[in-house]
């Protein structure tokens, strides 16, 4: 099951790309303000994710779907 996961931005640089779908920090989905990033990642959570809040896709939709998050373009 895909899990996915909010960080703050400062954070990014910390991620290590090869074990989640994302592959830089160029292609993260980031809030309007640009505060916050979402990563996600199918399996075992990667260690750097460790005690943060994991979602499943309902559970992220209703977050990105609000104004806070920019939309995706396709």
């Amino acid at each position: 099951m895909k899990k996915y996961v909010i960080i703050n931005t400062s954070e990014l640089s910390s991620v290590d790309y090869s074990l989640v779908e994302q592959d830089s920090e160029n292609t993260v989905r980031r809030s309007l303000d640009g505060s916050l990033a979402l990563v996600s990642f199918f399996g075992n959570t990667p260690s750097f994710l460790n005690g943060k809040t994991e979602y499943n896709k309902e559970g992220i939709n209703n977050i990105i779907t609000s104004t806070d998050w920019e939309l995706e373009v396709e």
